[in-house]
């Protein structure tokens, strides 16, 4: 470290939560962009919307835990949890205001233009669809609501965590002979005497077993009119509450502390203790209330009594229907094709083309895969084929996140019934996958398998599978090493990497890390695989210094990283000691990036960008110049404390010098890309690349028509055992 110099000044680092409500307004960017197809930019806005609730439930909830213990300590920001919650505060409601802004003033009249119609308000409706939307609440709806008063015997009913529910403000007056008026808040008697006004409260929710946008008939054959479920009740809750006039009703929703906590030293089972945990969810802390902004006072009062809603911060009154991500319905809209990005296919991987025993081509050679422009097939085709196989012995595999109906479930029981020795690491722990994880537990035990639930204290986030396979050589292990989940759905929409390979000395690797994982066996040493939470933060610095000390001794000196975050105060400090020394930093960050770029003497020369674009960019790699000899890592981990020093990760080299020079190529197309990627600006904002007069380049699509240019080469790729080169990264 330069003498004097202090790397972790917190005036040289962004908040977490900050940063990543940025993230979520380059989300946001993307349905403003008028380049975009209509209904991809509405997929967008429900993108922003659900990524937000996430971020309320956990990242807020968990700064409010700490406002409420007392904790005073200080971020790498240097700021305390309650001027996080301040600023997250401010930002978050700009974010909001903007997003109902794209919403109400650009979306929606753009679909109106190509006759899709969402209807405003029930007075708009014409007496034919009005006549049919009345209908269709008394048939489907009316059944199905249960209304829920609020008086002294009943008590005002648990509201779940993001469910939209309808507050309702009845009147009732001292007398049973009424002379309606419904325009005094006060009431006469056929006497002529004024009765005092009474006013009751109820609640209903919104039925999340019915669709919340219902299509009903449309004045011109060729539009598309839809009316929002939510509307349909508060029009007709007068048939809910019958000897009551319904005064006004409005919508609202609630998000809750949804984050778990888990005393794992003391759980007798870990299984049963999650299970009791997310039951609690229903009960958190409610963080933030959202309802109509012209909702009325004495209902806004009575949800913040109820709901124990102290402060003013935590109501957001929203211009425009709560809860947009619904919109994510619209987008599969049929008749409307133009108005979509034409659907890619994942390509066939070219090494694996023409074999159909996939342990012969793996033989061959290792295979990279990168997905969603390759297909996730060989993958699920890797544990299909070891499960049938009469040679394989055992398989052995963790996962993290995984689909609902998932073929590798599937094949892992079918292993299991055929005798074969199959170990599973399924986390529980997977936030917000907890319980569909459990099933998937249950399921793998009952067939026979060996499942572990994880390690006391630590998440595993590492993405391998073992297979060991007799042959006549002797035992070999096959193994896949990944940057993402073993989740046949999201492999179509995000972008990861992946290797298959038989090389002795990573199959040595990947039995230690199941030995690890299922007994007390900690190796001493790795032969190539790097893993936290123990190794891989030293290997990191380890790597970045290295680059130092060549930049410092007048060599060439470079690293390129890519991830989804980066916030480890250790690892950006050595970044900026680097870049003081001369290093040239390229970093890739989807998401949070607490580094700053352009401080004078300090990050000079680091230059940061995120790339937001059709498939959510979900790999990890890292590259350093190393002098000339290049080396190249994938996996699992970002630069974060968690993925550092709480997870078990696993980082592993790409050794192959054609399968480098394609990672590479990777690196070079996204630093290339000035269609979707935002740069950081010394000032903290980021902005699009100024793209007059070059040529436009968008990485996701140059990936796609490769993967397509490559998939009918196949075959003369597997005869000859040659990769196609991509350019090196750096010249």
């Amino acid at each position: 470290m330069e003498k004097g110099k202090d790397y972790t000044n917190p005036q040289y680092f962004e908040n977490r939560e900050l940063s990543w409500l940025k993230f979520n307004g380059r989300v946001l960017h993307e349905a403003r962009d008028k380049s975009i197809p209509l209904l991809e930019r509405l997929k967008f806005v429900s993108i922003t919307s659900s990524n937000l609730d996430e971020f309320f439930m956990v990242r807020v909830a968990s700064l409010k835990d700490m406002v409420h213990a007392g904790y005073r300590k200080t971020d790498i920001a240097g700021m305390t949890p309650s001027q996080q919650l301040q600023a997250i505060n401010h930002d978050t409601r700009e974010l909001v205001e903007l997003q109902y802004s794209t919403y109400n003033r650009s979306l929606i009249p753009q679909l109106n233009a190509r006759g899709i119609y969402i209807v405003d308000a029930y007075e708009d409706l014409e007496d034919f669809q009005a006549e049919y939307v009345d209908r269709y609440f008394t048939e489907n709806i009316y059944p199905v609501l249960t209304p829920m008063a609020v008086d002294a015997s009943r008590p005002f009913p648990l509201i779940r965590n993001k469910t939209l529910n309808i507050v309702a403000l009845l009147e009732k007056t001292a007398s049973k002979e009424q002379d309606v008026d419904t325009e005094s808040s006060g009431k006469k008697s056929k006497s002529g005497k004024k009765n005092k006004t009474e006013y009751e409260y109820a609640t209903v929710q919104v039925p999340s077993v019915l669709p919340r946008l219902i299509p009903i008939p449309s004045v011109k054959e060729e539009e598309r009119t839809f009316i929002l479920l939510e509307q349909i009740i508060e029009k007709n809750i007068s048939r809910l509450f019958l000897g009551h006039r319904v005064v006004c009703a409005y919508p609202y929703r609630i998000m809750r502390n949804a984050d778990l906590t888990i005393d794992e030293d003391e759980a007798a089972d870990l299984l049963k203790e999650i299970e009791k945990q997310l039951k609690k969810r229903q009960w958190g802390e409610v963080i933030r209330l959202e309802v109509e902004d012209k909702i009325d006072k004495r209902l806004l009062g009575f949800l913040r009594e109820e709901l124990h809603v102290e402060s003013q911060d935590d109501v957001y009154r929203i211009n425009g229907p709560i809860d947009l991500t619904y919109l994510m319905k619209m987008y599969g809209l049929e008749g409307f094709d133009d108005l979509r990005y034409k659907p890619h296919t994942p390509q066939k991987v070219p090494q694996l083309a023409g074999e159909t025993n996939i342990f012969d081509a793996i033989k061959k050679g290792d295979i990279l895969l990168h997905h969603p422009y390759q297909t996730f097939d060989p993958v699920v085709e890797f544990i299909r084929q070891a499960a049938k196989d009469p040679d394989v012995l055992a398989i052995k595999q963790t996962l993290y996140r995984v689909s609902g109906n998932s073929p590798i479930i599937a094949s892992l029981a079918q292993a299991a019934e055929n005798g074969k020795q199959v170990s599973v690491l399924v986390e529980l722990k997977a936030r917000f996958d907890e319980e569909n994880n459990i099933v998937w537990a249950r399921k793998l035990e009952k067939a026979g398998c060996h499942v572990i639930y994880g390690l006391v204290g630590l998440k595993t986030h590492s993405k391998i599978a073992l297979v060991v396979r007799r042959e006549e050589e002797g035992i070999c292990r096959y193994v896949h090493l990944g940057t993402g989940n073993y989740n046949d759905s999201t492999a179509k929409l995000y972008t990861d990497c992946g290797i298959f390979t038989c090389s002795e000395t990573i199959g040595e690797d990947a039995t230690a890390v199941f030995n690890m994982l299922s007994g007390y066996s900690e190796p001493l040493s790795w032969n190539r695989l790097v893993v936290a939470p123990i190794w891989l933060r030293k290997r990191f610095l380890k790597l970045i210094r290295r680059e130092m000390e060549y930049a410092k001794a007048g060599k060439e000196a470079k690293i390129v990283a890519k991830m989804n975050s980066l916030c480890d105060r250790d690892i950006i400090a050595a970044l900026y000691e680097a870049s003081a020394a001369g290093v040239q930093i390229d970093l890739i960050v989807r998401g949070i990036c607490c580094l700053r770029v352009g401080i004078p003497k300090v990050s000079e020369n680091i230059r940061v960008r995120s790339i937001v674009g059709n498939f959510l960019e979900h790999s990890r790699i890292f590259y350093f110049y190393n002098d000339g000899q290049e080396e190249v890592y994938m996996g699992s981990a970002d630069w974060m404390p968690r993925n550092l020093d709480r997870r078990v990760e696993i980082i592993f080299p790409v050794e192959n010098p054609g399968l480098q020079r394609q990672v590479m190529h990777i690196l070079e197309v996204e630093l290339a890309d000035n269609t979707k990627a935002h740069v950081l600006t010394p000032d903290g904002t980021y902005e699009k690349i100024d793209k007059r007069g070059k040529a436009l380049v968008n990485s996701q699509n140059q990936f796609c028509k490769e993967a397509e240019e490559m998939a009918p080469r196949a075959v003369d790729v597997v005869k000859e055992r040659v990769f196609i080169p991509a350019e090196p990264l750096m010249e």
